[in-house]
């Protein structure tokens, strides 16, 4: 009777120590689970503020976001850039076809038995400048039948403007208006006209007078000058037979690099470290023979133009064998303090140029 106690008090020291045995991994996976679910709960966090913050961007920038471009958009980006290289390969085709000789009015030109003109010079103007085109037309140039019995000595000259950046608008009627009265336009369809065009309207002028004139020089003078054509001719018909002439005021000078100063040019890195221009003509008189013109004409798509016509027409003689003239008669001087005050000449500058060519 007495070692039945016994018994049973070990029993009960048994079952009391298997639940403490047990409890140790379970508080483990516990401690695990509650680690896991911190981490989860965590990255949950997280992705739903990135989620939050993606929608915010995107609703900010809806407007931005680019346009899914339809079949039809395709095919107009494929047809313009096929477009494109048409245009480059028509014009490769014409600088060929130029160097070949084929001009406007080849044909015309070669079926015609007259002989080559001397020159023609092209008087650059304005739609602001008619009160000036009469001062010329009363002063050194002729018009009218002296216009024409000029020409049949070989001299053609030619008030030298674009069109309109409003194509057919008061503007280009006033100029086609006064075209019809004096004959003595050419007037540059293809070129807009614009101060900050210039360069190109030299490129224009000098292919569109070799295709129309056969001549021995092309000139291009400002509508600031008091010309002596008589002079001109002179010096002219003593150069006959000059190939790649280059002739002109030829001057060098400073690169304006600061914007908003007069003359300033905007590629003034591209002249070096000195900042400073290559020998070229001065832009208010500069004469061309032939061959040169031709060049410009042939190469009219690839040539660069810089902010001003006289660089630009310099930077072309550059890239050929051309052999530079410099007469210091061409270098038109200043009669703005030489005729009249300069208070009183200020008030007609409009009227009367600033510059004399005197070429005696």
């Amino acid at each position: 009777m007495e070692s039945l106690p016994t018994t049973t008090a070990k029993s009960e020291r048994r079952w009391r120590s298997k639940p403490l045995q047990n409890s140790r991994p379970t508080l483990l996976l516990a401690f695990f689970s509650c680690v896991a679910w911190l981490y989860v709960g965590g990255r949950l966090w997280q992705d739903s503020e990135s989620r939050a913050l993606l929608v915010s961007l995107l609703k900010r920038n809806a407007d931005q976001r680019p346009k899914v471009l339809s079949v039809e958009d395709k095919l107009t980006v494929l047809g313009c850039k096929d477009l494109e290289r048409r245009i480059v390969e028509a014009e490769m085709d014409l600088t060929l076809a130029k160097s070949q000789g084929y001009l406007k009015n080849q044909l015309r030109q070669s079926g015609s038995s007259s002989a080559q003109l001397l020159a023609v010079i092209g008087v650059y103007t304005g739609f602001g400048s008619k009160s000036k085109r009469h001062v010329f037309r009363g002063s050194w140039m002729p018009t009218g039948d002296a216009l024409r019995k000029l020409e049949e000595k070989g001299v053609v000259i030619r008030f030298v403007i674009g069109r309109s950046a409003n194509r057919g608008d008061s503007l280009d009627r006033i100029i086609d208006e006064e075209n019809r009265s004096t004959k003595d336009f050419l007037i540059l369809d293809g070129h807009e006209e614009a101060q900050e065009e210039l360069p190109k309207k030299a490129k224009i002028f000098f292919s569109t007078a070799v295709q129309n004139w056969d001549a021995e020089f092309y000139v291009k003078v400002d509508d600031n000058i008091n010309l002596d054509l008589e002079g001109l001719i002179g010096l002219l018909d003593r150069r006959r037979g000059q190939n790649s002439s280059y002739i002109g005021c030829m001057k060098s000078g400073d690169v304006i690099s600061e914007d908003g100063k007069p003359w300033y040019e905007p590629e003034w890195w591209k002249f070096g470290d000195e900042k400073s221009y290559f020998r070229h003509a001065s832009g208010s008189l500069m004469i061309l023979s032939k061959n040169l013109t031709l060049y410009i004409n042939i190469n009219s798509a690839s040539l660069k133009t810089y902010a001003h016509d006289d660089i630009s027409v310099g930077s072309w003689m550059m890239g050929v064998q051309a052999t530079y003239i410099d007469d210091s008669r061409l270098c038109c001087s200043s009669i703005r303090q030489d005729l009249l005050g300069e208070s009183v000449f200020d008030n007609i500058s409009e009227l009367f140029p600033d510059k004399v060519c005197s070429l005696a």
